[in-house]
């Protein structure tokens, strides 16, 4: 991905995680349960768009959060 497209996802990942009253912490501590080797630093770069999000990261996101795909990725 071109940093334009991670950083607007990122922009949208942080956007769905603040709706849902979750913080980075208990985004990562979420996907950890998942089996998901996600940090709250990690988190917090992919929402600044300084690391890209894997496939299966998304799907995760995207169960936890309760959003589709579109929302993430648009």
């Amino acid at each position: 991905m071109n940093a334009d497209v991670e950083k607007r996802v990122g922009q949208n990942v942080r956007s769905l995680r603040e709706a849902k009253g979750f913080t980075q912490e208990q985004l990562a501590t979420r996907l950890q349960l998942r089996g998901c080797d996600m940090t709250r630093s990690a988190v917090a770069k992919i929402e600044v768009g300084q690391r890209h999000l894997y496939p299966d990261e998304i799907i995760l996101i995207k169960e936890i959060l309760n959003v589709n795909y579109e929302d993430i990725l648009k």
